[in-house]
């Protein structure tokens, strides 16, 4: 069951430089594992210690946040749109920016 998954620039290094790339999964949380299957270090950009998303990772289902559905348990299909898009800090100096650099 492919979905179409949109990668943001910082991390297209590690999808070969593609922009969107075919994922599986019958949730968000599956999406991502399969992602980190096919391309190694992903999902640790995306997800803390815990495996949960990082609070500056947005993730949508045909252009749906995740966040007002039912988080990494929302359903995917074949055929959605799924993309990943960093939160954008700006405006005040409150300390170091969220980066996908790894570290």
């Amino acid at each position: 069951m492919p979905v179409t998954v949109r990668i943001p620039t910082p991390l297209q290094r590690l999808t070969n430089g593609q922009g969107e790339v075919q994922g599986e999964g019958k949730t968000v949380e599956e999406l991502l594992g399969d992602l980190e299957r096919r391309y190694p270090g992903i999902r640790e950009r995306l997800c803390d210690q815990d495996g949960k998303l990082r609070r500056f990772v947005n993730v949508f289902v045909n252009e749906e946040d995740i966040r007002f559905l039912q988080g990494d348990q929302t359903p995917i299909k074949s055929g959605d749109d799924v993309s990943i898009i960093p939160a954008i800090a700006g405006g005040t100096n409150e300390g170091p920016r969220p980066s996908f650099a790894s570290g």
